[in-house]
């Protein structure tokens, strides 16, 4: 059982920001530290992808783990109220990232997740990034 009251619950997550997370903020930093420029949250691709990198038509996407649906990761562990609710709207998520990626794919550009949980290692990460960015 959730220790959390309801309206307590429904708070907390109402208060979930969606741009300019921790993450996405540690990916943005070592990104620009590398020289690259980009822009963010581009509404003319499909997803607003975190980051964009127009000339070498590639975009990275920051997920959070519980959001996303990580397989695998202990953040992603369902709460214990309302489990239909939050398994139906985590499958939803999951349904349109892979929806958005196939769209990516068919016009041309190349995407990268970056995981909540992998930012811990962040120099194998970073690594991982950079590799992205430069090939």
């Amino acid at each position: 059982m959730d220790h959390v009251k309801p309206a307590k619950r429904s708070k907390i997550m109402a208060a979930v920001r969606s741009k300019d997370t921790t993450p996405e903020m540690k990916v943005r930093r070592f990104v620009h530290s590398m020289g690259y420029r980009y822009r963010l949250h581009s509404p003319d691709l499909p997803g607003k992808p975190d980051l964009v990198f127009s000339s070498k038509k590639k975009v990275i996407f920051i997920h959070g783990c519980f959001w996303h649906g990580h397989k695998g990761c202990s953040k992603a562990r369902l709460p214990e109220s309302r489990v239909d609710f939050w398994r139906e709207k985590i499958e939803r998520n999951i349904r349109r990232d892979k929806r958005v990626k196939r769209k990516l794919n068919h016009i041309g550009w190349r995407y990268f997740t970056v995981w909540q949980c992998k930012l811990k290692n962040l120099e194998k990460t970073e690594e991982r990034i950079r590799a992205f960015i430069e090939n």
